[in-house]
């Protein structure tokens, strides 16, 4: 797996990575991605940046309800994959404090 950090002056972050899966019970109830609340407990309100083809709008209120720190929820067609413009949304939102 390569790493854009370097290429595009970001700093280099942890990846949220977890062979848990959460309760499918509840994650149908609110229409979630299966991964939000695992990036939600593993950040434990720490800043985190998610990139993904499967964000939706149900997954940013669940994160804006439950989450006390700063989070990017930044979508991306999976078809299309990162773009420039996709590398600059994440370059300024680490750079805001």
């Amino acid at each position: 797996m390569s790493c854009s950090a370097g290429v595009r002056s970001l700093p280099r972050l942890k990846a949220g990575v977890s062979s848990e899966v959460s309760d499918e019970r509840e994650d149908q109830w609110f229409r979630l991605c299966w991964k939000t609340r695992t990036l939600v407990t593993w950040a434990a309100g720490r800043p985190f940046a998610w990139v993904d083809d499967e964000i939706t709008d149900a997954d940013r209120n669940w994160v804006s309800t439950h989450h006390s720190g700063r989070a990017l929820l930044h979508h991306v067609e999976s078809f299309r994959g990162l773009g420039d413009e996709d590398f600059t949304v994440l370059d300024q939102w680490l750079r805001v404090q």
